[in-house]
């Protein structure tokens, strides 16, 4: 109905990419950061809480082109033993989307054991409170800081571009940066060579050509390293030569995020490189210094709990849920979103009168681009405790920024505003310290009572509460799928 987070990846959230001219004086006006030699790096060593014993599967997602034998051959198994495994009787046919268990066991290399940077550095987190993209990007002498690119209507300078991936996607914007030097040289070198110039994250793909759509492709990938570990299973990491390690017990997410990407088109040889003290690391540290210095361990305690949450509609209506959990951000994000559609009848991409209501108390930090973002500590910051987008909220009479909300105000209507969406709908989805949490995980989604289950498959998933079950449907069915806004006061 709208798989808005996998289509988005796709055709790309900007209208156009356009490289521009550098002007040699603008260049050379500022006065220029430099990049420092520090100390060889001293990578903090593996936890070893986080190297329990893992399970000796994996869940793989066919994809377009996929056969059984070559996703045996890429796991050092057999046919055999992934078919009965999954009890697949026609060994030749097997449909994209379906999802596999496969065993890991065969996996015999296993990959870098080398912490690269703390999960607070890899996503939007506490430690990029204060951290402002655009003054650093003046002081620099690359040709970022030249650099414009129409996204979503409006001519955005490279500083907000980096700025706006690094809160859709809530990634770090110092990762993102440091990518731009170390696969493009757009910190230091005014003028990169073509393939820099179009591909600056490294990805050489003409559909992903531009500053905003290399951010996205980077961005979303160290999302689905960060989540895929953490929250999806994973266990092996691929290589370029259709081949795969395992993951080295004892390391963080925000390592795995980094190593993930880094693997993307490189040969093993490459990747380890990449991986390790004189690589991508070594690219941060000159210009951002130790990414450890702002590690906020655990980034998500396990003391934390999900604060009460109520219906995001009014008292006495019906929405429905048309989108069990996915991607809160694209799909290698954590599967942290919920989609409901309102009950005034429309399809697809219509006007509605209906209100999302805001689901607690909190500050209004964001509110631009069909995107709402509420501070439920209302600090200011929403890459610090817990935050709750409400994403396609449409711009005619939408909440403004700074609004202090209570439970159950008004936030706007939904839409099909803000990236790209085929049916009105609102998609909600938490963050806790700017790491996305998943909506069916040890803190489960649960709101007005309702708790979140999900599956193996995303946009799956139910919703459940004292013995009554909804499912996710693209449909509008009270008793399949509608969620009643019955009064109930918030403890």
């Amino acid at each position: 109905m709208h798989r808005f987070f996998i289509l988005a990846l796709l055709i790309g959230l900007a209208a156009c990419s356009r490289p521009v001219d550098v002007d040699p004086l603008a260049a050379t006006a500022a006065v220029p950061l430099e990049p420092v030699v520090s100390a060889e790096f001293v990578s903090p060593s593996p936890d070893p809480t986080l190297a329990a014993p893992r399970p000796s599967t994996e869940p793989y997602v066919v994809q377009s082109g996929d056969t059984l034998s070559g996703i045996a051959y890429e796991y050092g198994t057999a046919v055999e033993t992934i078919a009965v495994m999954n009890g697949i009787e026609d060994r030749v046919s097997i449909a994209v989307g379906q999802v596999l268990n496969v065993p890991v066991d065969a996996v015999a290399a296993t990959g870098p054991a080398m912490k690269i940077a703390p999960d607070g550095e890899v996503v939007y987190g506490p430690g990029s409170v204060g951290f402002d993209v655009e003054d650093f990007v003046s002081r620099t002498n690359g040709y970022l800081r030249s650099y414009t690119e129409e996204v979503d209507g409006k001519v955005l300078t490279g500083a907000q571009i980096v700025q706006l991936v690094a809160e859709r996607y809530s990634v770090g914007p110092r990762i993102l940066l440091a990518l731009l030097e170390y696969r493009g040289g757009w910190l230091s070198n005014p003028y990169p060579d073509a393939s820099a110039l179009y591909y600056p994250a490294g990805h050489a793909d003409g559909r992903w050509s531009g500053l905003h759509k290399q951010l996205m492709w980077a961005a979303d990938h160290l999302n689905d390293g960060y989540y895929g570990w953490k929250t999806r299973g994973r266990q092996t990491i691929p290589l370029s030569d259709f081949t795969r390690v395992r993951i080295a017990p004892g390391l963080n997410a925000g390592t795995l995020a980094l190593q993930t990407l880094l693997a993307i088109g490189s040969t093993p040889d490459e990747w380890q490189a990449d991986a390790g003290p004189d690589g991508f690391v070594a690219t941060y540290r000159a210009w951002f210094g130790d990414p450890f210095a702002r590690a906020v361990e655990p980034l998500v305690p396990p003391s934390v709990s999900q604060p009460p949450l109520s219906l995001p509609w009014p008292v006495g209506e019906t929405w429905y849920l048309s989108g069990g959990p996915h991607g809160a951000w694209a799909s290698g994000s954590a599967w942290g979103a919920l989609d409901f559609v309102p009950p005034d009848g429309g399809v697809g991409c219509y006007s509605s009168e209906g209100w999302v209501t805001s689901m607690s108390d909190g500050l209004v930090v964001r509110s631009r681009m069909g995107e709402v973002i509420v501070d439920l500590d209302s600090d200011g910051h929403e890459q610090t405790g817990w935050a709750i987008l409400y994403m396609h909220i449409e711009e005619r009479e939408r909440v403004p920024e700074g609004a202090q909300l209570r439970a159950g105000d008004r936030i706007g209507h939904p839409s099909c505003e803000g990236g790209f969406s085929t049916a009105t709908h609102v998609h909600i989805a938490r963050r806790y310290n700017g790491e996305w949490i998943a909506a069916a995980s040890a803190f489960p989604f649960v709101i007005g009572g309702w708790t979140t289950l999900g599956t193996q498959r995303e946009y799956d998933g139910s919703l459940q509460k004292d013995g009554a079950s909804r499912e996710a449907c693209e449909c509008r069915d009270d008793t399949l799928n509608g969620i009643p806004h019955e009064f109930v006061p918030l403890p």
